[in-house]
């Protein structure tokens, strides 16, 4: 049994706990609170950190270093005879004793084109002679300057060169062929003897269809 002080004692701490109820309850409250925020705050910390993304942007790789082609210069090509306008002329590299024979202004009237192989190739340093009707006499060519030959200059119209017996002088007179190839030429006769035909002169190193093509008209063989 208690006694009177005792239940005065246990009376008032129950009306102080009463009392006081509401707040504990807060206390006990935000104290849970507390201890869930620092939970959350101890995972986030041991959680590890993400890497930023970073976007660049993509670079087209260089274009390649294309190297210009070399274009082949032009040709001096001299044009004489029965033209209107003789003289030394600039032409493209590939042209042909037509276009040499237009930039001289064409033919006169009394030009004898049946003589003239308008198609064959032109070449650096070259004469082109262009015969009169009824010609019969060989034009003067133009002397060469000291230490040069005479290659390139086309060999005349009607004055067909016997590769078997022309020198390395008179060869060189043919389109295409210098002193190398005449020379060549000459040493061929010399070592396998005379030529059958004029397509036998491909025989020769250096002498392909190319410039076979050029000179065919301009040889023979006796």
């Amino acid at each position: 049994m208690w006694s009177l002080p005792g239940r005065e004692v246990m009376n008032r701490i129950g009306r102080s706990l009463d009392k006081h109820r509401e707040g504990v309850a807060v206390g006990l409250l935000l104290s849970l609170l507390f201890g869930i925020a620092l939970g959350v705050i101890l995972l986030s910390a041991k959680r590890p950190v993400a890497a930023p993304i970073v976007i660049q942007s993509i670079t087209a790789p260089p274009a390649p270093n294309v190297v210009p082609t070399a274009t082949p210069l032009s040709i001096q090509v001299y044009v004489s005879g029965a033209v209107p306008r003789p003289g030394v002329y600039a032409l493209p590299w590939d042209s042909r004793v037509e276009q040499a024979v237009a930039a001289a202004g064409g033919t006169t009237a009394d030009a004898d084109l049946v003589r003239v192989n308008l198609a064959a190739r032109v070449h650096d340093e070259q004469q082109v002679y262009v015969p009169y009707q009824g010609e019969v006499a060989t034009p003067i060519l133009p002397t060469t300057m000291p230490g040069t030959s005479n290659a390139g200059l086309l060999a005349l119209p009607g004055q067909k060169i016997n590769i078997n017996t022309a020198s390395a002088t008179e060869l060189e007179t043919l389109p295409g062929i210098g002193p190398v190839l005449a020379q060549r030429i000459v040493e061929y006769r010399q070592t396998n003897g005379p030529f059958s035909r004029p397509e036998d002169i491909k025989k020769v190193k250096g002498i392909g269809d190319g410039i076979f093509a050029d000179i065919k008209d301009w040889i023979i063989v006796e």
